[in-house]
């Protein structure tokens, strides 16, 4: 018999635990027959002991194994899926998915909720009228066999030894180790049934993975644990300093989302919904290249299929696809507050954090999981890196409904514009791409 107590000091001291032991722990999640505390310890003795790969992967395997693995295998093609570690802005799932799934590549996602300066996949669902995210497994897999895409929310049949373990790290103060968030996060995605995904990973001031070096590790745990579980994993880090598009909020990136799949979005944030979903377009098997996929997703959008893929998800979730032509059938806020540059000049810098936490202020956002979100409220950015701007001109409009925190939010958003007498020379988007085997 293992004991729980013996593997605790075996990470204590440093040594690598077997897979044995560690299915042991995590199999007395459920049965109770590891103790809170003991799972407490042995959490502070991987974050200062660490995880080698084959660590990192057997407790993958355990915790995606600790509920349903989904079976997809009677939906024909390689699915694929994508997963960003989060960002201010960041609504690229509404728009990669739809344009991968229209090109033949079958796309479930099981996203998550915004929390703190983030925002989420989900409450951007849900600001269309009737959007369900709450599916089942059984009309999981119906609505991927019927549109080609699925979007829903963790149920509790994926990964329930995950929902122990994230919320004991939080307890703990163990939140920072970085073969817990690989493990984490790539066991709730490999429970869906995929072959394959691409990781967008986040770098910089408004992400959750400030430093380089703490995203391309984290990158770099994921991509082995896919290679160690036999899947094919991409990951792109990608810059997070400034908002991703023009509108932070909910209702507001579900309408730069469309015209995105218009062809009428924002250049940064098209070209990154371009470039991840090219890279799942080869791992699916539809292009030999990314150039190739790229032309491809461009043409997507070009000729209707990628929106109207869109629409049917919709109707399918039981959201009004009318949304599609008439953004005004989305929530919207009672008042707009228009900011104006105090200065003549350039736009040296955006911070991301500040935008997204005025967002939260605003109610758009979310301090504790349970909190109610407003999907109205946002704020609109008219300037970004980079541009030109004239005293006294436009720079963001604040959508607000509630005003009792207008003042603190107006101060944040004002105070994230740096302007200049020159501009910055720009940031690559894209810092560097892993392949699953590298």
């Amino acid at each position: 018999m293992i004991r729980a107590a013996d593997i605790i000091r075996k990470k204590r001291d440093g040594h690598s635990l077997d897979p044995g032991e560690i299915a042991a722990m995590v199999a007395g999640i459920a049965d109770r027959s590891v103790a809170d505390y003991q799972w407490s310890a042995l959490l502070m003795a991987i974050l200062w002991r660490g995880m080698n790969a084959e660590e990192t992967a057997a407790l993958t395997d355990a915790m995606l194994r600790s509920g349903t693995v989904v079976d997809l295998s009677m939906i024909p093609g390689i699915k694929v899926d994508k997963h960003s570690t989060g960002g201010v802005g960041d609504k690229t799932s509404l728009i990669l998915a739809p344009i991968t799934a229209s090109l033949g590549v079958p796309v479930p996602m099981v996203s998550g909720r915004g929390l703190g300066h983030t925002g989420g996949t989900l409450d951007k669902l849900e600001s269309i009228p009737g959007f369900r995210v709450d599916l089942d497994l059984a009309r999981y897999r119906e609505v991927l066999a019927d549109c080609g895409l699925v979007m829903i929310g963790q149920t509790a049949e994926i990964a329930p030894a995950d929902r122990f373990l994230y919320a004991m790290r939080d307890a703990t103060a163990t939140v920072e180790s970085i073969p817990l968030i690989a493990a984490s996060i790539m066991s709730k995605k490999l429970a869906e049934g995929i072959d394959g995904l691409v990781l967008d990973v986040k770098t910089g001031g408004g992400a959750f993975m400030e430093q380089v070096d703490d995203a391309r590790a984290l990158a770099r745990a994921m991509c082995e644990i896919g290679r160690g579980l036999g899947k094919s994993v991409v990951a792109l880090l990608t810059r997070m300093d400034q908002p991703l598009g023009h509108a932070v909020g909910n209702a507001v990136e579900v309408v730069e989302s469309i015209e995105c799949l218009r062809g009428a979005g924002p250049a940064d944030l098209v070209d990154l919904s371009i470039e991840l979903a090219a890279e799942m377009v080869v791992l699916g098997g539809r292009a030999g290249s990314l150039d190739e996929a790229r032309g491809a997703c461009r043409q997507a959008i070009a000729n209707g299929s990628a929106l109207s893929t869109f629409g049917r998800l919709i109707a399918a979730q039981g959201g009004d696809p009318r949304v599609i032509d008439d953004p005004t059938i989305l929530p919207r806020a009672r008042r707009e507050v228009v900011l104006e540059a105090p200065r003549t000049g350039f736009v040296r810098s955006l911070a991301a954090r500040p935008i997204g936490q005025a967002t939260m202020l605003l109610g758009a956002g979310r301090s504790r999981m349970e909190s109610p979100v407003d999907h109205a409220v946002g704020v609109l950015l008219h300037k970004k890196e980079g541009d030109a701007v004239d005293r006294g001109e436009p720079i963001a409009t604040i959508l607000v409904n509630d005003e009792s925190r207008l003042d603190q939010a107006e101060a944040a958003i004002t105070g994230s514009f740096a302007i200049d007498d020159r501009p910055a020379p720009p940031a690559p988007r894209i810092v560097e791409r892993i392949a699953w085997d590298s």
